[in-house]
């Protein structure tokens, strides 16, 4: 794989695993459903725990094109802050355009 088709890879697992959480009822997407609702606080979980899934995704690629960098706290917090922006379509679809009941 090209080191552009792995980037457009990333940024696409990032999109999908950031809005995951809002866009179903089941823990991790193969879980058991939970009832009645999954909280924010469980949505959020899942969040950071599919933010170092993608992060992995990421290290195994970029180890494979042979280019590992060290990265330092800068790093973290721009990508933690992009991974919440990919979120947020899925957030407004929970949480302010779905009609409940």
């Amino acid at each position: 794989m090209s080191l552009t088709g792995s980037v457009w890879l990333v940024i696409v697992a990032a999109f999908i695993a950031a809005n995951l959480p809002f866009v179903n009822h089941r823990w991790l997407a193969v879980g058991p459903q939970s009832n009645p609702r999954k909280p924010l606080v469980g949505r959020l979980g899942e969040l950071i725990l599919l933010y170092f899934l993608v992060g992995g995704l990421a290290l195994l690629l970029e180890r494979r094109a042979g280019q590992i960098a060290s990265q330092g706290w800068e790093f973290y917090a721009i990508t933690g802050t992009l991974f919440l922006t990919l979120a947020f379509p899925g957030f407004i679809y929970r949480y302010l355009l779905r009609r409940h009941g």
